[in-house]
């Protein structure tokens, strides 16, 4: 026969062992700590790219950002939304007369000389990033992206497509 104690402890050790614990793996925590992709300028033009591996954020206007004439901002961000610094970019377009010249500026803030934005006509401006194993990119079709600015704030790959 089992003491008060023992039939005490033995209760309260099968509500433990029955009741729903909360999960804290590292697993869940990353998930629920990512709320997208950051797009911080209203002004500027955002994609996530096509896998899904990184978010594309223009800086097109050398007056509001202080850039440079015929020099565009691009931001980049992994799928951590963190800062991409070190990548390879690449940018391509129909007709480009010469390839840009692309600087790392630092906490994710790249520029590429020698681009008009400003060209007339239906165009399509490519930026691929490569960053160790992984490739990605975004098309940029003008002049579709000046009328499709989003506000700032955070996206997710499905919600901007």
């Amino acid at each position: 026969m089992l003491n008060r104690f023992n039939a005490v402890t033995l209760i309260l050790l099968f509500i433990f062992i029955n009741t729903e614990m909360p999960a804290h793996s590292s697993e869940e925590k990353s998930g629920a700590e990512k709320t997208g992709f950051s797009k911080h300028f209203n002004g500027s033009f955002f994609a996530i790219t096509e896998k899904g591996e990184f978010s594309i954020e223009i800086l097109p206007d050398e007056e509001e950002y202080k850039i440079g004439r015929d020099v565009i901002g691009i931001v980049v961000h992994d799928r951590h939304d963190e800062d991409v610094e070190g990548a390879d970019i690449n940018i391509t377009h129909e007709g480009m007369a010469e390839q840009p010249v692309v600087k790392d500026k630092g906490e994710g803030l790249y520029t590429a000389g020698k681009l008009n934005l400003r060209e007339k006509g239906s165009w399509k401006l490519k930026i691929t990033i490569k960053k160790k194993r992984l490739t990605d990119s975004a098309t940029f079709v003008f002049p579709d992206v000046l009328n499709k600015r989003l506000p700032a704030g955070k996206y997710n790959p499905g919600n901007i497509r």
